[in-house]
């Protein structure tokens, strides 16, 4: 069977299976959502068109909704790194902001039998009190404590940063879709910061603030509270004349200059500014009817139950500031009076029109009274003119890692545009055998500390089988995206599998296998001697990480979480992700393999290593076969393939690419007069010889 009539069954494999298998769908039922959602809090009827739980809480007679609850893998089945989404329960209030997220399952790589679940147990903790309101973006672990914007960002995880982002964006997009069905805004434009301009200042009365509607009223008189709680049966007030004022407000927005320093005054004004810090608003209420929404037992910085501000339908969380409350400019009316804070994080537009409504509370009974409320509103509206537009950030969130990692980027990107021309020209630096050596021991030092440890960019099979997982069951592969540097390196790797094969990968840019080169360039003081495998026994071994490769694809495809095991052949996550940080028995294996390397070179990736086996497959397509051989090599010389410690050349002088670790070795000696044999025999016969590359069998 040839490998493209293979190739071609595989595909059409993938998209048999991809039609057949379910895509990743919710696991919760009631009783489910319950478990999260105890007494006295109660779960309502799943909503017919969104899979969404309203959770509900007794309020004032009635039942109102606390929070809409929901599982992001039904309404943003974004893959992870392992292939499948996380599924993650969000609940999410009425007015935006996150009550409480949980996760339910996932397969990320970096936390299965390595971090544990526990550190993103605590990362998903984070998001309770954010809102939906607002673009939150993953940090640096400890950021928000190193001063970044507590209500936009998430600490991040060291080791999981491009799987915490995958989560990140799984939250955000499953909470905007039930935003725009549940909320009404999600389909606004999200993390729009707006502040009153500096210079909208010039002085005026409280009489022209009126007539410009910059100040407003909001009267309830005896009329109307009779007429509004009238079909309850109790009484809406104390019996005055029906066009007599019961409750009357006076309020304003106070950010702009022009508003708030001519209520305040220039003095308070600045220091009312300096109180609620860059991106809160404050709102005056005056209070001046013979009803004070506000209540007798109001507590100074809560906030009020009676009076509401709203925006598109939704309530805003607006506090009282708990500030001094001192009479305002000349005109303004008298009566107890609050500045209510408005945070950022609400996401209020002040140059869009606001509600402010207030609650008039009447009882009905005596034993076991009964709380009748009735609501009335006003709304309140400013000029654009007065306020400064600043838009979010355009692009999706996978942008945010490749801003954030563009140093680690360009490192790389700069190591391996340096790398080409080193192998590519094998008449230059490769042929020097006293300056070679020490370049790729450095180039190793380097895959290993920068790419491996630092950039967390080793490639890995759980990769392969991400992708099969994605065409199997979740078709979308922008899980890609959110690790830049990996991301890079494959494009690379793909790039020179088919000019030089597998080689470039596992002998230059695989951090596992530096670590294995240098750990035995540091022990040869040791004089360890080398266990010769008899060569039918080598080939036999060989084959298995072809099988181990197989299994572990053909188990991702049928979605088993067997796939998930069989990876863990790999000790990439142990040595280089989690820097041996794990369970002892992970960490004896990596370590053993390490010692094998010294007896065996590189034995785990000669065979066991599955991603090499998929490599050493797709490198079977390269264009050239580049290493020159000579004709002498193999008859009778010998003298290259005893020096290739990776058994890549065959006793016939041909190059078994596949297992061709792209060391050069063989081709600094076939350059070398002093080492190549037909050559220096054919020196001292005073002829000249070339070399020139040799088809594989």
């Amino acid at each position: 069977m040839t490998l493209a009539t293979l190739r071609a069954i595989l595909g059409g494999l993938l998209v048999l299976l991809g039609g057949l298998l379910p895509v990743a769908a919710g696991r919760l039922d009631r009783a489910g959502i319950e478990t999260y959602f105890p007494a006295p809090l109660v779960v309502g009827e799943r909503d017919p068109a969104l899979p969404v739980w309203p959770i509900l809480k007794q309020e004032a007679g009635s039942y109102a909704v606390f929070a809409y609850a929901f599982e992001s893998v039904d309404l943003a089945p974004l893959p992870g790194f392992g292939g499948t989404p996380p599924d993650l329960l969000v609940a999410l209030a009425p007015d935006g902001t996150f009550r409480d997220v949980k996760v339910i399952a996932h397969h990320e790589p970096v936390f299965l039998e390595g971090l544990g679940s526990e550190p993103l147990f605590a990362f998903v903790e984070q998001y309770v009190g954010l809102s939906a309101r607002n673009p939150i973006r993953v940090g640096r672990p400890n950021a928000r404590g190193s001063g970044a914007a507590p209500q936009g960002t998430v600490d991040g995880i060291a080791m999981a940063t491009a799987s915490t982002r995958v989560i990140n964006e799984s939250i955000l997009s499953a909470s905007l879709a039930v935003a725009r069905a549940k909320l009404g805004f999600g389909a606004t434009n999200l993390g729009l910061k707006v502040s009153a301009r500096a210079d909208a200042d010039e002085p005026l009365t409280v009489d022209a603030l009126a007539a410009r509607g910059w100040l407003r009223r909001l009267t309830v008189t005896n009329g109307q509270a009779d007429a509004a709680f009238r079909d309850a049966g109790v009484e809406g007030s104390d019996g005055g004349p029906a066009a007599a004022p019961l409750a009357d407000l006076t309020f304003a927005y106070l950010n702009v200059p022009a508003i708030g320093r001519n209520l305040l005054g220039s003095e308070r004004f600045a220091a009312l500014m300096r109180e609620l810090g860059p991106g809160d608003h404050a709102i005056l209420v005056v209070s001046h009817g013979p009803e004070n929404p506000l209540g007798e037992d109001f507590v100074l910085g809560s906030i009020p139950d009676r009076l509401t501000v709203s925006q598109g339908g939704l309530a805003v969380t607006a506090r009282d500031m708990a500030i001094e409350r001192r009479s305002g400019a000349p005109g303004l009316p008298d009566g107890p009076w609050t500045l209510l804070r408005v945070a950022d994080a609400t996401g209020f537009d002040p140059s869009a029109a606001w509600t402010l409504t207030a609650k008039l509370v009447r009882q009905r009974g005596q034993i076991f009274p009964e709380t009748i409320t009735r609501t009335f509103s006003a709304d309140y509206a400013l000029p654009a003119g007065l306020f400064l537009r600043e838009a979010p950030e355009a692009g999706p969130s996978w942008t945010d890692p490749w801003r954030a990692r563009a140093p680690e980027v360009c490192v790389i990107a700069l190591a391996l545009v340096g790398l080409v021309p080193v192998l590519a020209r094998q008449r230059g630096l490769v042929a020097d055998r006293g300056r070679f050596p020490r370049f790729r021991l450095a180039y190793l030092a380097f895959t290993l500390g920068f790419i491996g440890w630092y950039a967390q960019a080793q490639l890995s099979i759980i990769t392969l089988v991400g992708l099969v997982r994605a065409a199997t069951v979740t078709h979308d592969l922008t899980f890609l995206l959110y690790d830049p540097p990996s991301l890079l390196l494959w494009a690379f790797v793909l790039a020179t599998l088919l000019v030089w094969g597998r080689g470039t990968f596992c002998g230059w840019l695989c951090p596992f296998g530096a670590l294995q080169e240098l750990v035995a360039w540091l022990a040869r003081p040791l004089r360890i001697r080398q266990v010769a495998v008899p060569p039918q026994l080598d080939r036999t071994l060989r084959q298995a990480k072809y099988v181990l490769l197989g299994a572990i694809l053909a188990t991702a495809a049928m979605g088993s979480p067997l796939a998930d095991s069989l990876s863990e052949a790999e000790p990439f996550k142990t040595a280089i992700t989690l820097y041996f940080a794990r369970t002892l028995p992970f960490v004896l294996y990596a370590v053993g393999l390490i010692g094998l390397n010294l007896f065996v070179y590189k034995g785990f990736c000669r065979y066991l290593c599955p991603l090499g086996a998929g490599l050493a497959v797709v490198g079977r397509l390269r264009f050239l076969d580049w290493i020159p051989r000579r004709a002498e090599c193999g008859s009778p010389c010998q003298f290259c393939r005893v020096r290739c410690r990776y058994g890549a050349i065959r006793v016939d002088g041909r190059i078994d690419y596949p297992e061709c670790f792209q060391c050069m070795d063989c081709i600094t000696i076939i350059h070398d007069p002093g080492q190549c044999v037909p050559e220096v025999v054919a020196r001292r016969r005073g002829r000249r010889i070339a070399a020139q590359p040799v088809a594989a069998e």
